[in-house]
């Protein structure tokens, strides 16, 4: 049924995740089930095998995507029970449990994490330049990469310089504004963060209006922790500016927007410059001066004492789905998206700095990295106002009511379209309701006192049921439940554990039948195949 499954054939022709995240979910079946075989006989060398087998591709499967969790969950619940049934041995010593549980925490969950971070630490190896997303990750990190232009700009930022500001928060973006305006509130340029570089992240650093503007040919002054601050969106000539108005979406903060123009403004548009620390020199009061990359800072509104914040809530289509810039009434100073630090800096009166030498620590990157995963697969959620053709509710799945095209569908072009066979998918889905029904009769004939099993019978038919059944659970009801947008492919792990129901309630109706002569029971699987 796998090989005839004209779904997985389809997927396995394109360069997806989705072949090996299949791959290692029917291999950690796999491992799991050879080890359970050997439970009878604890620490031998076929247990640890198996056992260490298990946690590897636990490791696995979570590092090619994070559906791979919903089966790490079925080994959870696998080991929790086991776990649980020898907690009743009473014959069992004290400590040989607890090296039960020592064997599962070392190979099951520490195992795992270190595959899985070591994918990241490969990641960060290889994919060592510098591309149109390096803004998902910190400053400091992007530094590092080839092909960045950071270890050209200055490192001491002055006024009348040109930065780039980005969030500290994990997953923050660059602070970001362009000519839209907000439909609600007070209808002004709307401010946002953006995790992708273009032209309109640039923001001029000047001086409050009250003194005289940045004179280029005068003495350079540099900006430093309490200085009152301007700064003006260079590719709209807009003021950051924030007033009474509530935010769009965090209602108790303040809404900042691009207001005036490069001559005229308020006292809305004054920020003051706080700083919190810096990566290399340390604590505050070391820090004379600041300096991009590495000095962390706060912005409170000079008018109104609130900060500069951008927490990871999305805006909606009138927004473009850009994360939402607000200010925070509350001085929460160990908020990390009330952080940010200055990544690019353009100003050619100032030397250029040595940034090529920072490193940014790998835990903190594979942090960062991953909440910026999380951040970017919270934003795929349905678009109320456009109709997604390619996209199908989870509960279309069992019954192949849709598929999925897999490329352009041009005249020239060779067409992929991806949809179950109805016998596999309808029959693997009707295996599950018929599982349910068979363990209810075979639980009543038990407490009645009927005897239809031999020795381990029972055990290893309820054994197979929980894995196919469970397994089939952990993969499917999460689709029914997150908001993002979802696809038929993302039911093709969830297939597999249907699968493996009905081929397991067809060796146990058929094959293993007392009531069956050999020659029927082959005859029936003949027509069956």
């Amino acid at each position: 049924m796998v090989l005839c499954d004209v779904a997985w054939l389809c997927i396995s022709r394109f360069i997806l995740l989705d072949s090996m995240l299949l791959f290692f979910t029917v291999l950690t079946v796999f491992c799991l089930t050879k080890f359970h075989s050997e439970r009878h006989d604890p620490f031998s060398p076929d247990w640890w095998i198996w056992l260490t087998f298990t946690g590897g591709s636990i490791g696995c499967v979570a590092s090619v995507k994070w559906v791979g969790l919903f089966v790490t969950a079925l080994v959870g619940l696998y080991t929790i029970e086991d776990l649980w049934e020898k907690f009743g041995d009473l014959r069992m010593r004290k400590r040989d449990y607890v090296n039960h549980w020592i064997a599962r925490i070392a190979m099951l969950m520490v195992l795992p994490l270190c595959i899985y971070m070591m994918s990241f630490k490969l990641h960060f190896l290889i994919l060592n330049h510098s591309g149109p997303g390096d803004a998902q990750m910190s400053s400091l990190f992007q530094a590092n990469l080839e092909g960045n232009d950071f270890s050209k700009n200055p490192l001491e930022i002055a006024f009348g310089s040109k930065i780039t500001l980005k969030n500290m928060g994990f997953g923050g973006g660059l602070l970001h504004s362009h000519t839209q305006t907000y439909p609600v509130g007070s209808q002004q340029q709307q401010v946002t963060c953006y995790h992708y570089k273009d032209d309109n992240n640039h923001w001029r650093v000047e001086k409050p209006w009250s003194q005289p503007k940045v004179n280029d040919e005068g003495e350079i002054e540099y900006l430093k922790d309490g200085d009152i601050i301007r700064l003006l969106h260079t590719s709209t000539n807009k003021n950051l500016h924030s007033h009474t108005v509530s935010a769009p979406l965090t209602k108790l903060n303040n809404e900042v927007s691009g207001y005036g123009n490069e001559t005229a403004g308020d006292q809305g548009d004054h920020w003051l410059v706080e700083v919190v620390d810096d990566m290399v020199l340390g604590k505050k009061q070391h820090v004379s001066r600041v300096r991009s990359l590495t000095t962390k800072l706060r912005f409170r509104h000079v008018q109104l004492g609130c900060y500069l914040v951008a927490p990871n809530s999305i805006l909606p289509p009138w927004g473009f789905k850009q994360i939402e810039v607000s200010c925070d009434k509350e001085n929460n100073p160990g908020d990390p998206h009330s952080h940010w630090n200055v990544e690019s800096h353009w100003n050619g009166r100032l030397p250029i700095g040595e940034t090529k030498f920072y490193r940014s620590p790998f835990l903190r990157d594979f942090w960062h990295l991953n909440v910026a995963m999380m951040t970017s697969n919270n934003a795929l959620i349905p678009d109320a106002d456009k109709e997604d053709i390619l996209a199908s509710s989870p509960t279309d799945w069992p019954w192949v009511h849709l598929g999925l095209r897999m490329c352009g569908w041009g005249d020239n072009q060779t067409k992929y379209y991806l949809i179950g066979h109805p016998i596999i998918w309808w029959s693997s889905t009707a295996s599950l309701g018929l599982c349910v029904v068979l363990i209810c009769v075979y639980l009543i004939r038990l407490q009645r006192g009927y005897r239809d099993w031999g020795v381990g019978e029972w055990d290893h038919f309820l054994y197979v049921c929980k894995i196919a059944g469970l397994g089939w659970v952990f993969q499917y009801v999460p689709f029914l439940i997150m908001g993002r947008v979802t696809y038929i492919h993302h039911y093709l792990p969830t297939l597999y554990f249907a699968v493996l129901m009905v081929n397991h309630l067809f060796d146990h109706l058929i094959f293993k039948s007392r009531w069956l002569k050999e020659r029927t029971k082959w005859v029936i699987f003949g027509l069956a195949a």
